[in-house]
Formats: structure tokens, sequence, C-alpha cells
């Protein structure tokens, strides 16, 4: 694994060890009494990636990866190997570490380089709407702290690998 994705990799296993913990900053949990419960939603960090509105796919060049669908301010966008056709199995400390892609006004809008066609959306737990690409779930990753950038290629984490999509809907394992 490269040394980045190895960074980043720490990085939200101690942000979702924090947020499942209800840690602060410091380490401590502010008393004896068990931590309050947390929504079964994305932390923080994850939500502020997630779109309000209409969300869009598009597509961009990330060199030896090839061409890729990225969102509408060109985040790489990923799929789940254990995801089934059209059903996200991401959930808990998985979906806090990799936001899934959503949309509030109904379908995704295609952008450049992406097929309308293979284009479409499913619902997740508490009717939200997840963006889908030939059938995948799209997920961001949040170890991708700028856009174009792909740290969560190949990485296996909470079951199963994550890759970039490219634009015919195949993972690109590259």
């Amino acid at each position: 694994m490269k040394r980045t994705a190895r960074a980043a990799t720490c990085a939200v296993a101690v942000l979702t060890a924090a947020v499942l913990t209800g840690c602060s900053s410091d380490g401590s949990s502010g008393g004896s009494a068990a931590p309050a419960a947390r929504p079964a939603g994305p932390s923080a960090s994850a939500s502020k990636l997630i779109a309000k509105g209409q969300a869009t796919v598009a597509t961009k060049s990330a060199g030896k990866l090839g061409t890729i669908l990225v969102d509408g301010k060109g985040r790489t966008l990923y799929l789940f190997q254990a995801d089934k056709k059209n059903t996200a199995t991401c959930t808990g400390a998985c979906i806090a570490a990799w936001p899934a892609l959503v949309t509030t006004k109904g379908a995704a809008k295609p952008g450049k380089g992406a097929d309308k066609g293979l284009l479409g959306t499913t619902e997740r737990a508490g009717g939200v709407t997840q963006v889908t690409y030939n059938g995948h779930p799209l997920y961001r990753y949040l170890g991708d702290t700028e856009a174009g950038q792909t740290n969560g290629q190949g990485l296996e984490q909470f079951g199963a690998l994550w890759y970039v999509v490219d634009a015919k809907g195949k993972q690109v394992t590259g």
C-alpha cells in the first residue's frame, strides 16, 4: 500500500474511533458516564461531503488510472466490492469513512463524460437517496482531502476492497 494511502487510512481509523467512542480531541470522554448515543448518519467531517441538492457525476483523467468518475466538485468516486447491484451495504463506521454520494433533488445529473443511461439511484435506510452508476452505489473517501486525489484506490476496509470507477461503470484495479 502506498505511504499516503496508509497515512490516510490511519487518519480515518482515528477519526472513526473518535466518532464511535465519543472521545474529544484530547482523548477524554468528558466523564465516567457512557457516551451519548450517536445518530446513525455520517460524522460531521463526512457530512461536509454530502451533496445538498442534485448530485452531479462527471469524468476526469487520473493519470495511470485512466478516466474515472468524480462528483461535481472533482472529488473521486468509488465503489465498494461488498455492495450488491443497486444495494449499498456500507453503514455505521463504514459510511463515516466512505460517505455516500447522495442526491436530495431527484435523479443525479450527468456531467462531462458521464453516461446518463448508467446513472441511477438507490434508497438507503432512512429514506436517503444514494447515486449509483452501472448499478454500483457511489462513495467518496474521507482520506481524499482535495479534488483529484485517489487515496482510497485498492484499499481493503470494512470487509472488502474499494476501487475508483471508470466511465463505463467498471472498477479500475490498476
